[in-house]
């Protein structure tokens, strides 16, 4: 691990904005994973079953999107469009879409609750844009550094998942809103998140060893 360029990494923007972004996605996917199935069951007024049920689509639906996504990226790729910029699109994708859709579930729009529960689905799904977007990245940067560099970014990552899911029940209890407590944090996350990585992410190939 001596031989590892840490200084490097932590000296590179592109690096930062990969941290950034992927607390940033975690934050949505952890909170959303914690607590939507009793947002389902208390504000929506779905059974306990189906909550439970209903919980499970977001993630079923990822399998397609993440098949989509992935082609997609090939495709702009191969017809020699710029690793960085179709990363970039495919990132905007992934945190702009469950913003858009969380946006629309927190505003009184008198939708019905089986209408809401098609949108958050189909803006959740859209997240796993990100695996042809931040967590390819890692690779696209350092081959040689891809498995750290995803470490750190992990481990940022992580976070969230502590913090995030217990401020969440701490602001609802304080505020008694969903909206307030599990979609405005998750929404402001997501467009600074796609703010920072539009500006300074990066799938240039890095020389970590030459700049350490």
């Amino acid at each position: 691990m001596g031989d590892v360029p840490w200084k490097a990494f932590f000296q590179t923007r592109a690096v930062w904005a990969m941290i950034y972004t992927h607390f940033c996605g975690s934050w949505g996917h952890y909170t959303c994973l914690s607590w939507l199935p009793t947002y389902f069951s208390e504000e929506l007024n779905l059974n306990l079953t189906e909550a439970a049920w209903v919980s499970v689509l977001p993630p079923l639906a990822s399998l397609f999107v993440t098949t989509t996504a992935s082609q997609l990226a090939d495709n702009l790729i191969a017809n020699g469009v710029e690793t960085t910029t179709v990363r970039k699109i495919c990132q905007t994708i992934a945190f702009l879409s469950p913003a858009l859709c969380m946006t629309l579930s927190s505003l009184d729009l008198g939708l019905p609750p089986w209408e809401i529960v098609g949108i958050l689905t189909g803006g959740l799904a859209l997240s796993s844009f990100a695996l042809s977007g931040l967590y390819c990245t890692h690779q696209d940067m350092s081959p040689e550094y891809a498995s750290i560099l995803l470490g750190i970014t992990n481990t940022v990552g992580a976070v969230p998942g502590i913090i995030g899911v217990a401020l969440t029940g701490s602001l609802l209890d304080s505020t008694h809103s969903w909206s307030l407590s599990l979609f405005a944090p998750s929404i402001f996350f997501y467009l600074t998140g796609t703010i920072v990585w539009l500006a300074f992410a990066s799938s240039k190939p890095q020389s970590f060893s030459k700049i350490d």
